[in-house]
């Protein structure tokens, strides 16, 4: 298997990958073969696998009070990335993030990666638990993603967290992070949010994935301050087809992005989801026609756990 940084070295052109969401607890993983199956004719490099953080629930007690319990709605993200690498023969990006873990935790999670041979991860901060106001860290864990990096770069030159450990053998993980063309909702600008990436790239990042966008010229900006800034990695553009009206809501409320004003005037006048779709395929075909052009490393689709939408605009392209 290869590192994601040698798939773009090693191509001609413009690569294809996505990210899928592991299935909802209970479902078989039939169900995700079956869906990525038909993608897999346009062999993807790699296939990013995200990690959901623990939910809270409350239950009503017999005494009448109630009892707070976690739950997880997927898990499996270390199991998932092995059963695809088995499936596909392909390279999978499992997401490690800083909320709900200790350091130990995380270098735990890390041993295992290694021992089945994952040599990509998704270095991210992660989510608030739902219903908290903003990011709080694990005790014991880390707060901030740069912090994350740090700890995998360490073990990739053999240090570990136990300093009892006789010649710990080094890890091999390339790590990538997360970009946002439209900056991070929490960071004041952008210039500020360039600011800690540097410092994720200085602590050992190798590549960057950005948040999806639908104005290619958010991205080229983007990528235009970003070399102005000294960051020379690979930035892999990341992008999402709108499949159904609620999205024209739903992604800027949850993703902190905007949309362009054809495309929402587009989507305005469709009378159904189908052709809310048919109007998304067709922008996406239409920004990723421009971004290959612009030769940029790699195409990496949010498939959402669908992959008609991305299969269409993939025959178009690959």
């Amino acid at each position: 298997m290869a590192k994601v940084t040698d798939h773009i070295k090693n191509s001609k052109g413009t690569l294809f990958s996505l990210e899928i969401l592991p299935p909802s607890t209970g479902e078989s993983i039939q169900k995700l073969f079956d869906n990525m199956a038909p993608l897999m004719e346009f062999k993807p490099k790699f296939i990013d696998v995200t990690y959901h953080r623990e939910e809270f629930v409350y239950k009503k007690m017999p005494n009448g009070l109630l009892e707070q319990r976690s739950i997880r709605k997927r898990p499996g993200t270390v199991s998932i990335c092995a059963a695809l690498m088995h499936k596909f023969n392909v390279d999978t990006v499992p997401h490690i993030i800083c909320g709900g873990f200790t350091k130990e935790e995380t270098e735990y999670a890390l041993i295992d990666l290694n021992f089945l041979g994952i040599d990509n991860v998704l270095a991210l901060r992660g989510d608030p638990i739902k219903g908290q106001k903003s990011f709080e860290a694990t005790p014991g864990g880390h707060r901030f993603a740069e912090d994350l990096v740090d700890q995998i770069h360490h073990m990739n030159k053999g240090v570990y967290l136990s300093d009892e450990l006789q010649n710990p053998t080094p890890t091999k993980f390339c790590i990538g992070v997360a970009g946002y063309p439209e900056k991070h909702f929490e960071s004041p600008n952008l210039k500020n949010d360039l600011k800690y990436l540097k410092q994720k790239i200085q602590n050992g990042a190798e590549y960057v994935v950005t948040q999806m966008f639908f104005d290619n010229k958010k991205y080229f900006e983007y990528v235009e301050k970003c070399r102005a800034e000294g960051i020379t990695i690979p930035i892999i553009p990341g992008l999402k087809p709108i499949t159904m009206k609620s999205q024209i809501t739903n992604l800027p409320r949850n993703f902190f992005i905007d949309m362009p004003d054809d495309l929402i005037d587009a989507i305005d006048k469709c009378r159904n989801d189908e052709e809310v779709k048919n109007v998304g395929v067709e922008w996406s075909i239409q920004q990723a026609k421009e971004l290959v052009a612009m030769k940029v490393p790699c195409l990496h689709f949010y498939s959402m756990g669908k992959s008609t939408a991305i299969q269409q605009i993939a025959s178009n392209l690959f």
